[in-house]
């Protein structure tokens, strides 16, 4: 790993040992809490035990009294209404949860997913016109239609009204549509700002399933119910699990231990999730969450709507092996782009990178782009060509300190099509201006970034001495679960850096197993503590018999150690180093 910034924690143990007294939890978790911004014992409970009643209301949201009353004209009239979707994981389970409460209302919904190579992000005026064809009088956008300006203005010369649900940032003008449900919209009041596009749909859902005649503790359940697919959708779209997304998430991965939805249960069994076995975010993240996209990366996502919707269990087991085999599929296309970027050589005073081959697949250029985003911590686009139309086309991520779509739409004129987030987008441009765009976004990154930005930064949570780390101590840190986007994993470093004298000494050899993973043992005080240190067998010369380190290392559940009877947590190392550093540098 490069050099590296270590972040420590302000070093005052007051509020630390009155929340751990108020809370009757070990000090490390309330060293978590409180570096994170909960010192409060009540908003720290809040966190730690988020309720249903947590949730906001729906009305709150700008327009959705508008939405609501034309949905309910729509669903009385037996109006046929088109939901337009996206390809992703969170445009697809916002298709389902919406068709699905439509139908539970007594209405009727067809659905629109569009293919990823063939029709690209966002709404098409082409399909508008398909509906208006086909007697569609309502179409409710999910996941998409913010930028869709054009299309909406289409959709109403057509006499078709148009509520958008989405997430992503507007532009300064909003689409005409009878209602627009965004709380980035710069005019909603909505307190969560941060939720997915499935997690906006829910809202529709939540604020229509209120307006029927129906008991509330039936309301209750049948929200409990979407939960479970608007938390996947969540963790997959890497929205901070803060607020009233962590309260989703929380709930909805709860409610996997029951789960009758037949396509549902075939996607956890074929992802190894049998009988009640309940993934972690984490493992929705990179287990879950990639079998959904798969479908879209590599061929259409229809097969993920009909597999959600299917009554049938034989026919949801076929198409969740379909998405598994996708899967494996996609890993192979990805790891190949991969291998081809990594071999290009990359100029030191790069600030930002594109990568283009008129050949790679389309599919998985965000996932590649992620990942060289991890390697060489600086903004990356990774761009292939579509054979229909001759475009480039593509996707970025940043890193922490860089705006992407800020950046973006700072080099408006050179794109056809572009939008997203801080740190994730898509473009569409002519291929003869992919080398004028590798050179504007270098450039305007070089402008905004200090050297220190392309450092990765490991944010220490707290400070240790190994005699914390105890099994409880490790139980209470797994209650600040679930980990994601902006509530990582806690991380913790031993030893206290301000004394020398504590220094964690490497207690023998690392231990490689597997050929590329290792065992560490590291000794201070007395007090031994085994080191799992995934991928680390490259690394293992930093780690010699009676080196001085200072280490930063997560606290893992380890079910599969539970299960033969040793404990259930393990300490895993995310970086080292020498201790003298820490003291040079005054750290």
């Amino acid at each position: 790993m490069p050099d590296s910034c270590w972040l420590l924690p302000d070093p005052d143990p007051q509020p630390v040992d009155a929340l751990a007294s108020a809370l009757r939890i070990a000090r490390p978790a309330a060293q978590v809490l409180v570096h994170r911004g909960l010192a409060g014992p009540a908003e720290a409970r809040r966190f730690l035990a988020p309720s249903l009643d947590d949730l906001h209301d729906p009305q709150a949201m700008r327009d959705m009294p508008r939405a609501i009353e034309r949905l309910l004209r729509a669903i009385g009239a037996r109006e046929k209404i088109l939901i337009y979707g996206d390809y992703d994981v969170d445009g697809t389970t916002s298709v389902v949860l919406l068709k699905k409460a439509i139908e539970l209302a007594g209405g009727v919904a067809c659905y629109h997913v569009p293919h990823r190579l063939k029709d690209g992000y966002g709404m098409r005026s082409e399909v508008v016109e398909t509906a208006a064809a086909q007697g569609v009088k309502l179409i409710i956008s999910v996941d998409t239609g913010i930028r869709a300006t054009e299309v909406v203005r289409r959709a109403n010369e057509l006499e078709i009204d148009v509520i958008v649900t989405d997430h992503h940032l507007p532009e300064t003008e909003l689409p005409p549509a009878l209602a627009v449900l965004n709380p980035n919209r710069p005019d909603c009041g909505y307190p969560e700002k941060n939720l997915c596009g499935a997690g906006v749909a829910f809202k529709l859902v939540q604020a229509l399933l209120a307006a029927l005649a129906m008991p509330a503790d039936k309301v209750r359940r049948l929200c409990e119910s979407f939960l479970k697919l608007v938390a996947i959708a969540t963790v997959a779209d890497v929205v901070p699990l803060t607020g009233e997304n962590r309260v989703i998430v929380k709930h909805g991965l709860s409610g996997l231990h029951t789960v009758r939805n037949p396509g549902l249960r075939a996607l956890l069994d074929v992802a190894g999730f049998t009988g009640e076995s309940i993934p972690t975010a984490r493992q929705v993240a990179f287990q879950i969450a990639p079998r959904i996209n798969a479908a879209g990366r590599m061929d259409t996502a229809q097969a993920v709507v009909e597999m959600f919707l299917t009554a049938s269990p034989d026919r949801a087991r076929e198409l969740a092996q379909q998405l598994h085999e996708q899967n494996t599929e996609r890993q192979q296309v990805e790891a190949e782009i991969r291998d081809i970027c990594e071999r290009v050589a990359v100029d030191p005073s790069a600030a930002a990178l594109v990568y283009y081959h008129e050949d790679w697949h389309r599919g998985v250029l965000g996932i590649v782009a992620a990942r060289l985003v991890e390697r060489l911590h600086r903004p990356v686009f990774v761009l292939g060509r579509n054979s229909e139309d001759g475009l480039a086309q593509g996707s970025g991520r940043s890193i922490r300190a860089f705006h992407l779509l800020e950046a973006l739409e700072a080099m408006a004129d050179v794109f056809l099509r572009f939008g997203g987030h801080q740190h994730a987008a898509g473009v569409t441009l002519e291929t003869a201006r992919v080398d004028e765009f590798r050179e504007r976004f270098n450039a305007y990154a070089a402008a905004r970034l200090r050297p220190e930005d392309f450092l990765p930064r490991v944010d220490i949570d707290a400070v240790l001495d190994l005699r914390e780390v105890s099994e409880r101590s490790a139980q209470d840190v797994f209650a600040l679960a679930p980990f994601g986007h902006g509530n990582p994993p806690p991380l913790f470093a031993a030893p206290p850096p301000l004394f020398a004298a504590l220094d964690v000494e490497v207690a023998g050899p690392p231990a490689v197993w597997l050929e590329k993973h290792l065992k560490v043992m590291v000794r201070q005080n007395g007090r031994t503590l085994a080191l799992k240190a995934w991928n680390w067998a490259a690394r293992a010369a930093e780690l010699p018999t009676g080196a001085r380190v200072d280490v930063a290392f997560a606290l893992e559940e380890d079910p599969r150690s539970a299960a033969r009877g040793y404990p259930g947590w393990a300490a895993v190392l995310r970086e080292v180093r020498p201790a003298a550093q820490a003291r040079e540098a005054g750290a």
